[in-house]
């Protein structure tokens, strides 16, 4: 099997210069397992991309949060896959849910977006998840498929992709799904690769839980068979994203 654990910080629209000084300092100090254990990617706002890269200690790795769906030009406000990698930003997250919702991202135009991002080079975190009102109608199985059907059909090597399962309902709510949920969607997930893409690819690809992971639950979700990491939204700015990359020790 072999797959590496994945620890993500999406530190979202926050931080001044200061505080990303700050918040760096702090992880580059920090004592965690080593690159064979765990891979550590922190994406942190454009503005903040390079600040990040240059100061960030050599064993963890950074994302940008989006890009554009295709080459760059008359797009005002948008940042295109090529400006990343010449930044040498070699990660991206691609349909966080806060986008689908809130930009209106469908599913076609994320898979569009992971396929056109892989095609220049750079590996993706992409994002799928239910809202609430989808896990309590008994479609959240239904609903994740559909999402990772519309990346499936738009690519062919998922060898650069981590698949990261962020229920809606769960995200900066507090709200966690038990490891048991957390386990049974991953479950699900990796049924629907077999099933779907071939069983190689659903043996090596990574999916990843995200919503309120923090220092206190990561280890017991760590535990779970088919959870090969996280992504951390609110306490991948604090001092206890240290903690949660240690959970990785859960799985050696």
């Amino acid at each position: 099997m072999g797959r590496t654990f994945f620890v993500g910080g999406n530190w979202k629209c926050n931080g001044t210069t200061e505080e990303v000084k700050k918040i760096v300092s702090t992880l580059n100090s920090g004592e965690v397992p080593s690159e064979d254990v765990v891979e550590v990617v922190l994406s942190p706002p454009f503005v903040f991309l390079p600040l990040v890269k240059t100061s960030l200690r050599p064993d963890f790795h950074v994302a940008a949060q989006n890009c554009w769906v295709k080459k760059g030009g008359a797009f005002t406000g948008e940042v295109s896959a090529e400006m990343l990698l010449n930044l040498d930003i070699p990660w991206v997250i691609l349909g966080h849910s806060e986008r689908r919702a809130l930009l209106g991202e469908s599913s076609e135009f994320v898979g569009d977006k992971v396929a056109y991002a892989l095609s220049q080079g750079l590996k993706v975190i992409a994002c799928i998840g239910e809202t609430l009102e989808q896990r309590e109608a008994g479609s959240t199985v239904d609903v994740v498929s559909a999402q990772t059907k519309a990346i499936a059909e738009r690519i062919s090597d998922w060898s650069n992709v981590v698949l990261a399962y962020e229920p809606v309902w769960a995200i900066g709510t507090g709200k966690v799904a038990t490891p048991a949920q957390a386990q049974e969607v991953h479950f699900e997930l990796r049924k629907w690769l077999k099933e779907n893409v071939s069983p190689q690819v659903a043996d090596s690809t990574r999916i990843i839980y995200g919503g309120s992971v923090n220092g206190a639950n990561s280890r017991e979700l760590a535990a779970q068979a088919d959870v090969d990491g996280f992504l951390v939204g609110g306490a991948s700015l604090k001092p206890e994203f240290i903690d949660i990359i240690k959970s990785a020790e859960v799985k050696k």
